[in-house]
């Protein structure tokens, strides 16, 4: 491990801590669990492993129990969860995407929930063959409110939860109307899809459906989308059942029941 010196930059030093806090998270992983353990294993003084296991408990990283010491936190374990439905999702749902992405012409993606819960990733993306292309990229992410994919991963939130999220969005836009969105959320919880309205672009509009695991939890969503001149009010409702029997197909690929 460098030694830290009185000339290294803020950002050297940033980089040293964070690399010391990953290498406490390893050694911890390979079931070393005492502070002495600790220091040992990563060369650290005991000061030093006791400042940054504990910064890594407050954030969740690692637990600490008296008696029994440091173990991997809740934080690592969604972490891990996360990483391996994205490892997973993409290659189970693929070919039902490019099914749809051909059967529509449009762009079709697959979302999940980041880490956080606060936002949508893009695990995958089909583009359509119409003249205009969605701009989405896969690894990209969006506020869950402003998307169709986001939405349908709401569903089951609840009306609290939903609120929560409208205003972390459009906390600096008083012009929207909450009571209204509200009132849609409540409309595609019951009927299990969601529209994009062009709620984060004027110009786009998509239908999108939750994907269930075998515990039957939203774990992921897929959408159809298309610019406004390929994707009017008649258009979308006639598209609710396709995009929903592929959610649910890939659903069976989770061990959703059929």
């Amino acid at each position: 491990m460098p030694k830290i010196t009185t000339t290294d930059t803020p950002r050297q030093l940033a980089c040293q801590t964070l690399f010391r806090g990953l290498e406490i998270v390893d050694v911890v992983a390979n079931g070393i669990t005492t502070l002495p353990e600790i220091s040992a294993a990563t060369g650290m003084n005991t000061s030093t492993a006791y400042r940054l296991a504990t910064a890594l408990v407050r954030l969740h990283y690692l637990k600490f129990a008296p008696r029994v010491g440091y173990s991997l936190g809740n934080k690592l374990i969604e972490l891990g969860f996360l990483a391996h439905r994205q490892v997973d999702l993409p290659k189970y749902a693929r070919r039902f995407l490019e099914v749809l992405a051909l059967d529509t012409r449009d762009t079709v993606h697959l979302a999940v929930l980041d880490s956080d819960g606060d936002e949508v990733v893009y695990l995958d993306k089909v583009a359509g063959q119409r003249a205009v292309e969605i701009t989405s990229r896969i690894g990209g992410h969006k506020p869950l409110v402003t998307t169709g994919v986001g939405m349908a991963l709401l569903l089951d939130a609840g009306a609290a939860l939903w609120s929560k999220h409208f205003d972390k969005a459009y906390a600096q836009q008083s012009a929207r109307d909450k009571k209204a969105w509200l009132a849609r959320m409540h409309r595609y919880a019951a009927a299990q899809y969601a529209f994009d309205l062009g709620d984060d672009d004027d110009s786009i509009r998509c239908v999108a459906a939750p994907i269930r695991n075998a515990s039957g939890e939203i774990v992921a969503a897929i959408s159809v989308s298309s610019t406004v001149q390929y994707m009017d009010d008649a258009r979308m409702l006639s598209l609710i059942p396709a995009v929903q029997s592929v959610a649910e197909q890939i659903s069976q690929q989770l061990g959703a029941p059929a």
